[in-house]
């Protein structure tokens, strides 16, 4: 029997609608640029905005904090000329106004202050950036993400601007002044020289925990330093009697300045608790340091204690090497 036309209809395969395919074609692009542009946000949150790299900057920024700051200068010996007419040698600081080195080294605190507030700053934009685009990556699906990146792309670009910023600042720049330091008197009249001013940083000096004890009458201290240290740098010591609010003695307290590390301090009451603070000592080039270690030791009641005590720190010190923490 013959099949009617309407069944041969029926019959044929039925081809695919071109919009169809269309659509399949742009849902394949659509995806792979969202998979493309996704990998390209990750690849940043796994590189620059690393937990424990974001971490690792904020370490150095709190030793930063801690740090002292001491003004360099560029040559440090320039040539000018003495009462008699002769030309000498001279350091820089032995012939420097010291109103003009006041200013200069204002203008020196004032710049390390806004650049430990600017590296805060830019840590904390780092993170609340990564917490952001971790949202994007994470909830987004394909359509919304990929309406949304033109503004992502923005704050990739932005935070990545940030995070060489941030770079940039972890280290003392160059100071930009007007001051002439050198006076005309010594100058006789000649151009005052080039010099260039910049920043430099020491780290603070950190109380060894296991070599710093007291005794009954007396106190060891002694204290981490940088690898290279001067033997002639000096240190500011500040001891103070730990006294409650509720006694009626006045509390004790004196400074002193030593070069010997550790050191022994001398004339302190059986019994009692003191605090010492560690600093470097003011030289004519500081300008700024905000933070000092401080240890509180108390002195032991009879000199027995000192006798039987002496086996164990002994034994501390073999079992323990200790590190400088700050």
């Amino acid at each position: 029997a013959k099949m009617k036309p309407a069944e041969m209809v029926l019959q044929e395969p039925r081809l695919k609608h071109p919009h169809s395919k269309l659509e399949e074609q742009d849902d394949s692009a659509s995806m792979e640029q969202y998979l493309r542009h996704k990998n390209l946000v990750l690849d940043f949150l796994r590189s620059d905005l690393n937990p424990h790299h974001l971490q690792y900057h904020w370490n150095k920024v709190h030793l930063l904090k801690k740090c002292y700051f001491y003004l360099k200068f560029e040559p440090r010996h320039v040539c000018v000329r003495d009462q008699n007419n002769m030309m000498i040698f001279a350091d820089i600081l032995q012939i420097a106004n010291p109103c003009q080195l006041q200013k200069i080294k204002k203008v020196g605190k004032k710049q390390t202050e806004i650049q430990l507030a600017l590296l805060t700053e830019l840590l904390e934009q780092l993170e609340r950036g990564r917490e952001e685009l971790s949202r994007y990556v994470q909830i987004c699906d394909v359509e919304t993400f990929l309406s949304q990146w033109d503004l992502n792309l923005k704050r990739v670009l932005k935070l990545s601007m940030f995070f060489n910023k941030l770079i940039s600042l972890e280290e003392p720049r160059k100071l930009h002044v007007k001051h002439s330091l050198v006076s005309q008197i010594h100058l006789g009249g000649a151009l005052h020289p080039p010099i260039t001013f910049s920043l430099y940083t020491k780290k603070p000096p950190i109380f060894d925990r296991i070599e710093s004890f007291a005794c009954q009458t007396w106190a060891q201290l002694k204290w981490f330093t940088e690898s290279q240290e001067s033997h002639l740098e000096r240190w500011q010591l500040e001891i103070k009697l730990v006294t409650d609010d509720s006694q009626t003695e006045p509390g004790y307290g004196r400074t002193q300045e030593v070069i010997s590390n550790p050191c022994v301090i001398n004339h302190l009451l059986p019994g009692r608790l003191y605090e010492f603070k560690v600093r470097r000592s003011d030289t004519h080039t500081l300008v700024y340091s905000q933070w000092h270690d401080c240890i509180i030791l108390k002195t032991k009641t009879h000199p027995a204690e000192d006798t039987k005590e002496a086996p164990n720190r002994s034994l501390m010190r073999r079992l323990t090497r200790p590190t400088p923490s700050v």
